[in-house]
């Protein structure tokens, strides 16, 4: 449902504004993040086919893309492209930021499963489950890679402990 609004124990807060096609009939997802605090918002990771777009609402964003950081503020926006590592660190307090993802792969039904995850109690202080079979399921519908692992064991290994978690119902939050 467009509107959703996803809140997270940390006070952070997600709006799926929705799914916008253009003219040629690409897809974006729009969401909306509301950030109380400062600190981490996302690990260094890239997307084989992703591209993500962020525009500083209000407060300032940490980006790092390819090695280079850069500090964005209101009205300031970051593109990440395919294959690009990033990660990003909100700086200040009641930072908000809108999120574009083009083609929007699975990301709206991974940030409804984190949220499921995160209100069951099942991710730590910094939002990333705990469980091994929860943080496969996670990288599952994250449609990209963890950097710094080698992309070969992501899929021998996560794929499969992302299976062995549907099958125990772990994609259920109450699990």
């Amino acid at each position: 449902m467009d509107g959703k609004t996803l809140t997270f124990r940390d006070g952070h807060s997600v709006q799926i504004l929705g799914t916008l096609i253009d003219d040629d009939g690409t897809q974006h997802l729009h969401l909306r993040h509301e950030i109380p605090r400062p600190g981490r918002l996302a690990g260094p990771h890239w997307h084989p086919e992703l591209a993500e777009t962020f525009t500083v609402t209000s407060g300032r964003l940490r980006c790092r893309v390819d090695r280079r950081t850069v500090v964005v503020g209101p009205g300031e926006t970051v593109t990440v492209h395919p294959r690009q590592v990033h990660e990003f660190w909100s700086i200040d307090p009641d930072s908000a930021i809108d999120h574009v993802i083009t083609p929007p792969g699975r990301h709206r039904e991974m940030f409804e499963t984190w949220h499921d995850l995160d209100a069951a109690g099942r991710t730590n202080m910094y939002g990333v489950p705990r469980n091994p079979l929860d943080l496969a399921l996670f990288w599952d519908l994250q449609d990209g890679y963890l950097a710094g692992i080698p992309v070969p064991l992501q899929k021998a290994i996560l794929p499969r402990l992302a299976r062995l978690a549907r099958r125990r119902g772990r994609g259920n939050a109450r699990h």
